[in-house]
């Protein structure tokens, strides 16, 4: 049996997997909050001891670069260690993927279910697939077709430096570089981002901000749900929340455009992540603004026109890692990269 889980920086999915029933049937899941733990170790052993079966071997999905067996995550403070877990969890293999890497793992295998389609495109058969996530933080990966399946391999793009693609952005630059330094996409494009795109948007002046919005972000901790919701409200969205999600939108569909452009994605750009689907309206509505912002690349525009857009309007790096690990199962002498 596997034990397969998607890791982040606010929830961590565990599942168990057999290769009879395949990587669509978990026999048994469980989420929890990843900061209510000290490590992956004491949720795994917890999970284990609950559902009380013979797992023989794991593979973890995890939220951030994966180098050789272990992890240090981007946005929690663990570092993860495949054989380190291996000999913990008395398990026979242990493996660890980057959680955008498992997400392009799922990618060929999605339903149309599971996807939002911004535009359909032309796709080009056996073309690259790029993938972007914006969740607590932002993860991109890629797949390459090999002449007999798509193969999924991870990328750490996110952490670029953020190039500005209008004079609004030139200043919301200069701004984060006198707050934090040196600006990344992540640092412009996650959740944890919005509050920054608040801030900057309040500081202009432009859109004033609500009293009631104010109050209620001087009682969090964490003041991105609190904008998202504002900026969500369906009766009446506060201006400056909305603004600032419209900025994200802009600056996620130029990023996109970015990785489009970046691995010739002409099989599709595939996007993931917790916050995209609770943003469908936001980035599908009135002005298109995530594909204006994708299309906007001077002389390639044409081809960004072809590349098929689609969301992920369900979870799956779960169902990556999952697939990944079964793979294992299956072939024994397979090594995991």
């Amino acid at each position: 049996m596997l034990l397969a889980g998607d890791i982040g920086g606010t929830k961590t999915d565990l599942a168990v997997f057999t290769t009879e029933r395949g990587p669509g049937e978990p026999i048994a899941r469980k989420r929890f909050a990843s900061r209510d733990y000290p490590s992956l170790e004491a949720i795994a052993t917890e999970f284990m001891a609950e559902v009380d079966l013979l797992i023989t071997h794991a593979c973890f999905a995890v939220a951030g670069p994966v180098i050789g067996d272990s992890a240090v995550l981007t946005n929690l403070p663990w570092v993860v260690e495949g054989a380190a877990l291996q000999a913990a969890l008395r398990l026979e293999f242990a493996c660890l993927l980057n959680d955008v890497e498992a997400t392009a793992t799922a990618v060929p295998y999605l339903q149309p279910a599971d996807l939002h389609t911004l535009q359909h495109g032309i796709p080009v058969a056996g073309g690259a697939i790029a993938v972007i996530a914006p969740g607590t933080g932002l993860g991109e990966a890629f797949l390459i077709w090999d002449g007999s399946r798509y193969r999924a391999y991870p990328s750490e793009g996110s952490h670029t430096n953020f190039g500005p693609a209008t004079p609004h952005e030139t200043e919301l630059l200069r701004y984060l570089q006198d707050r934090w330094g040196r600006v990344s996409y992540e640092r412009v494009c996650a959740g944890r981002s919005i509050p920054d795109l608040y801030d900057f948007l309040k500081d202009e002046g432009l859109t004033p901000e609500s009293p009631t919005v104010r109050a209620e972000l001087a009682t969090v901790q964490d003041r991105t749900p609190t904008i998202m919701t504002a900026a969500l409200d369906p009766r009446e969205p506060d201006p400056l929340c909305l603004a600032s999600l419209k900025l994200f939108v802009s600056i996620l569909g130029a990023e996109a455009g970015n990785l489009a452009l970046t691995v010739l994605a002409t099989g599709g750009i595939y996007i993931g992540g917790g916050i995209p689907p609770r943003i469908l309206a936001t980035m599908s509505g009135e002005g298109h603004i995530f594909l204006s912002s994708f299309h906007d690349k001077g002389r390639l525009s044409p081809m960004l026109y072809r590349v098929p857009v689609h969301v992920i309007v369900e979870p799956v790096a779960l169902l990556g890692a999952a697939l990944h690990g079964l793979d294992i199962v299956n072939s024994p002498g397979r090594v995991s990269r």
